[in-house]
């Protein structure tokens, strides 16, 4: 086999292997980390990992070595959770966030995700592709190398489609991977605000049987909540996804504790997503029914609401991820390093949680653990690298960007923190 990189010298390697489940308890915390090791690639797969020198017997004629001197190295980051394509942005209402006015009665008033519903529908497919590919670009410097994209923004059938056409479109232009989650159940439209059964009869009947058709969308989310959708709704919109092929998510207990938890473990969604006010009966029918907890510690900061309570999930054995939910309205930061940060800092997470629920918790969330999330022979050389001695440096000097290198598919797109692609 012709190796084509080896990254040596690492200071410190995280591999997170033998992840073939979601880490849960103590698993998070106990991890594999190799000093004084190489990573060979050959062909964008990761040909073998080892420490010292042997990886010399590898180099052949044309084979590239990157002397990392010392660095932290780790799988690339996994961004799980995103509202990446959208038009126009809500700076209009952050004061009223600052006065304490509530995100529903925002959205209540015409704000909120209907304000930036009416910017994606007048936006063109170039607007907004030149929009989310400066996000991505913004991401992947931050070391992030797979992120799931949602639509949710047109909640008609022409600009749902719209959106996702874009997010296919930067999955076979940018490097970074994206997956693709529909979402037309993010908001009632204004024209169906007394009527959202019809809404919801819509979306059941033709949006996404069309999405399914057209192969827009692996997986179907809802925004289950007080004043959005009810548990019987989302109940209902789920079964209907799943009978039509879709793997399912669910924004479940932001604001109220509604039974969007239990829903979740009832239906066997693969995650469940914020979680802030779930309730014990949720977060242990979530471990029972092997639920992952999705957490966006950088919304509860940007909202300043309590954060969700990791440790006992964590406690619980619920596996859990941290994402960004990078968008307009409650987190507009594509800066995954700062939400791991928070982690430590709000949740009260170890580096190595955090580090596992931003890798390989990440990749299960998103039903990619086969190809991502750990530096494995066979995986993708998804491989992030960092100005940093070791995890706990990453996470204590907070709120700059440590990134020195990324590597994507064996291929460098980040080099000095400056994309390179």
């Amino acid at each position: 086999m012709k190796i084509d990189l080896i990254i040596k010298n690492i200071g410190k390697l995280v591999t997170m292997e033998n992840s073939f489940f979601p880490r849960i308890g103590n698993q998070m915390n106990e991890l594999t980390i190799l000093e004084n090791a190489y990573i060979a690639v050959a062909q964008g797969k990761i040909f073998q990992v080892g420490v010292g020198d042997e990886y010399k017997k590898l180099i052949g004629e044309n084979t590239k070595v990157d002397d990392v001197g010392g660095k932290l190295v780790t799988p690339g980051l996994i961004d799980s959770h995103t509202h990446l394509v959208h038009g126009g942005s809500r700076e209009n209402e952050f004061s009223k966030k600052l006065n304490g006015v509530p995100y529903i009665q925002i959205l209540q008033e015409g704000g909120g995700i209907l304000s930036t519903v009416n910017a994606t529908k007048k936006a063109t497919f170039d607007e907004l592709y030149n929009k989310a590919k400066k996000s991505l670009d913004r991401m992947v410097e931050f070391g992030v190398t797979t992120v799931e994209s949602k639509s949710g923004y047109g909640l008609d059938l022409e600009t749902e489609i719209k959106q996702l056409e874009v997010a296919h479109k930067l999955n076979e232009d940018h490097p970074i991977d994206l997956v693709h989650t529909f979402l037309g159940a993010h908001a009632v439209p204004v024209e169906y605000k007394n009527n959202p059964k019809a809404y919801i009869e819509l979306l059941v009947k033709e949006i996404m049987p069309k999405i399914k058709e057209m192969n827009l969308a692996e997986f179907c989310d809802v925004f289950c909540e007080e004043g959005v959708f009810s548990v019987e709704e989302s109940e209902y919109i789920l079964k209907n996804a799943k009978d039509m092929g879709y793997k399912l998510k669910i924004h479940a207990d932001e604001i109220a504790p509604i039974g969007g938890a239990e829903l979740a473990a009832k239906l066997g969604c693969i995650s469940a997503d914020h979680l802030m006010a779930a309730s014990d009966k949720g977060l242990e029918d979530m471990a029972g029914g092997n639920v992952i907890a999705n957490i966006l510690p950088g919304t509860s900061f940007n909202l300043n609401k309590p954060s969700a309570n990791a440790r006992k999930m964590i406690d619980l054995n619920v596996a859990l991820s941290l994402s960004s939910d990078y968008n307009p309205g409650s987190c507009p930061s594509e800066n995954l390093q700062f939400v791991m940060q928070l982690g430590c800092l709000n949740l009260k997470m170890t580096p190595n949680e955090v580090l596992t629920a931003v890798t390989i918790n990440a990749a299960h969330c998103i039903d990619r653990a086969r190809e991502i999330g750990s530096i494995e022979v066979g995986k993708k050389a998804d491989i992030a690298v960092f100005d940093a001695p070791n995890m706990e440096y990453l996470m204590y000097h907070f709120g700059i960007n440590h990134i020195d290198k990324v590597y994507k598919d064996g291929v460098l797109v980040v080099n000095n923190k400056h994309v390179v692609y």
